[in-house]
């Protein structure tokens, strides 16, 4: 199956050694890939921006586009929105102050940074929200929704010609909230939460190699995910959420959030497509409504996929140790052609 070459609207390939490991499986099959900026420290201006971009450009294919995110905090000014554009920055990532892997840095109350999003809006910059209150008394599950309750609803009325994407949506109110959102809200969605939900987590025992944030839900928000997915919605795109961490960091007491996918990204959405009958809709999904959203042309060349079974190993290295991958020792039904 030849589909248009797609882009990756969100990724984390972490800094210094591991690019060489999760640069090139996702340049070798995307055409763009936009890089989170939570790394520590944080990416929170245009020049941090443009070292990173160029760090991702050595370990990549000729021709693999890498789009930065600036990390939102509350010492952003107004005034870098331009200087974001104008460097050629496409979005903002917002991560509400400790509701995930290197948020420490993130705004706790995105009021406080209304004249940012004013600017951005301006300026033509997507903001990307990872959308989950970080209040104790709500139920890890129910973050999500209390968010799209709470807070999203508030900044698409304040603001109304900002973009915005709900990141990694996970529940049926994030789906419902995006379909009746107007032309200038997205969503991401990943593979692994369109095949696994919260059972998974603790089959035969717990498992920290399904563990990320935000947390996989129930079966049927899983199902709302995937509906959203193969139904052809152009407010809903690929967005990995590839988020690598050394196998004796997860496999450790407190375990960090974050499944890696990057080793087979567009295999397993294949998989999720051609299980309900929609392989015909894959490519808007991962080749056209992401750069649509973004404003940018979508790509000329295309890629193929074979319908192959390849096992997964069950380790891939990793600085200092080794990474365990999504599906690791299972086989996956397609393969990327060369």
């Amino acid at each position: 199956m030849e589909i248009t070459r797609p882009d990756d609207w969100h990724v984390h390939f972490r800094d210094g050694d591991a690019l060489a490991l999760t640069v090139p499986p996702i340049a070798r099959v995307f055409g763009r890939a936009v890089a989170m900026p939570n790394l520590r420290p944080p990416i929170v201006d245009v020049a941090q921006a443009l070292a990173y971009r160029d760090a991702l450009k050595a370990h990549a294919r000729p021709g693999f586009e890498p789009l930065v995110s600036l990390y939102l905090t509350e010492a952003t000014r107004p005034e870098a929105m331009a200087a974001a554009k104008a460097g050629g920055l496409v979005a903002v990532k917002w991560y509400p102050a400790g509701a995930t892997t290197h948020s420490e840095a993130g705004v706790s109350d995105i009021t406080r940074v209304d004249d940012v999003l004013a600017a951005m809006s301006e300026a033509g910059l997507v903001l990307q929200v990872h959308g989950e209150v970080t209040d104790p008394e709500v139920d890890i599950f129910d973050r999500e929704a209390a968010f799209v309750a709470r807070v999203l609803g508030g900044i698409v009325a304040r603001h109304p010609r900002l973009k915005v994407v709900l990141e990694h949506v996970t529940s049926a109110a994030g789906v419902a909230f995006v379909r009746g959102a107007g032309a200038n809200v997205g969503a991401t969605i990943t593979a692994h939460h369109m095949l696994i939900e919260r059972n998974d987590l603790f089959r035969g025992g717990l498992r920290p190699h399904c563990y990320c944030l935000p947390v996989a839900k129930t079966k049927a928000d899983r199902d709302a995910l995937i509906d959203a997915a193969t139904r052809g919605e152009p407010a809903f795109f690929l967005g990995s959420d590839s988020a690598p961490h050394a196998r004796q960091a997860k496999e450790s007491a407190v375990a960090p959030a974050g499944i890696y996918t990057g080793h087979a990204v567009l295999e397993l959405y294949a998989e999720v497509f051609d299980a309900v009958g929609a392989l015909d809709r894959l490519e808007g999904f991962a080749s056209h409504f992401g750069a649509d959203f973004y404003g940018l042309a979508r790509a000329k060349d295309t890629i193929t996929l074979t319908r192959r079974a390849v096992r997964v190993p069950t380790t891939l290295p990793w600085p200092g140790g080794e990474l365990v991958p999504f599906r690791a020792g299972e086989t996956l039904a397609w393969e990327i052609g060369a």
